[in-house]
């Protein structure tokens, strides 16, 4: 699918979803990609990573880019939306969760479909059992894992969002189930085919993109965001150039206003960025 810009784009905050998108699928960040990154920092452009990953399973790749000690580098998005992150105070600048009760809810729900839930903080995953599925995201994000025993009383004080992590045919099953079960109440969407997000009603990437633009002072005219899956399309939707990867869902494409010509694996941002932004 081929839609690109036709003249140089004028931006100043831009966010980058991480995994498929700003990482390979060997879950590294490209030289090239690096190099373009730092270029539009050092042009003054805010580069915000902005993840489903809690603050902890960002950082490794934050250090990665070497521009959290600049202004440009030092606000990072994590947990869906859920939480905006300071990397000079060390400190989080916006914080939203889901109730204690809805959580509750949710868990007992899905419960009955003999599927696992897990919510977590900066540093480790909390589930509800100890299986290849509920330990997944801690793997993938290189974080601890612990069981819970009593995960009700562990779900009453609120979670920024809670993950079902399940075979994806059994995600398809439960997905609209949730979706009207719980409609105002919490928004649901896959991350991978394997994991079912679990968030705060109407508190998604896009809200919060468009929340930092306006604490920094940005038009919302001069923002900019690359995704690729379903936990990316409301920050595609919500900032004025939204653009897909080439690798990404079909679907996410067609709602992004741009999609790069080149993948994840071949410097797909980086070649984006070189064209239209620097």
């Amino acid at each position: 699918m081929e839609k690109l810009p036709d003249s140089h784009l004028d931006v100043k905050l831009i966010a980058f979803d991480l995994d498929d998108t700003l990482l390979t699928d060997a879950k590294n960040i490209s030289p090239d990609t690096i190099s373009a990154i730092r270029q539009c920092a050092r042009r003054g452009i805010y580069i915000v990573l902005c993840s489903g990953r809690v603050e902890n399973g960002i950082l490794p790749f934050v250090r990665v880019l070497d521009i959290a000690g600049t202004q440009a580098g030092r606000y990072i998005i994590a947990i869906n939306g859920s939480h905006i992150f300071d990397l000079h105070t060390r400190l989080p600048v916006f914080e939203q969760n889901l109730d204690g009760n809805t959580l509750k809810e949710v868990f007992h729900f899905v419960r009955d479909f003999d599927m696992g839930c897990h919510v977590c903080d900066s540093d480790t995953v909390y589930a509800d059992r100890d299986t290849e599925w509920t330990r997944k995201d801690a793997v993938l994000c290189g974080i601890k894992f612990e069981c819970v025993r009593d995960f009700d009383l562990f779900l009453e004080k609120g979670h920024p969002k809670m993950l079902i992590p399940a075979p994806p045919e059994q995600v398809q099953k439960v997905l609209p189930l949730l979706r009207e079960k719980f409609k105002g109440r919490a928004d649901f969407f896959t991350s991978k085919p394997f994991f079912l997000e679990v968030m705060p009603h109407n508190c998604g990437k896009g809200q919060t993109i468009l929340k930092l633009a306006e604490l920094l002072k940005i038009s919302a005219d001069q923002t900019m965001a690359f995704g690729d899956s379903f936990n990316d399309e409301t920050m595609l939707k919500a900032v004025h150039y939204g653009v897909a990867m080439k690798n990404g869902a079909e679907e996410i494409q067609k709602i992004a206003r741009f999609v790069t010509r080149k993948s994840n694996n071949e410097d797909g941002i980086a070649d984006f960025l070189r064209e239209w932004v620097i």
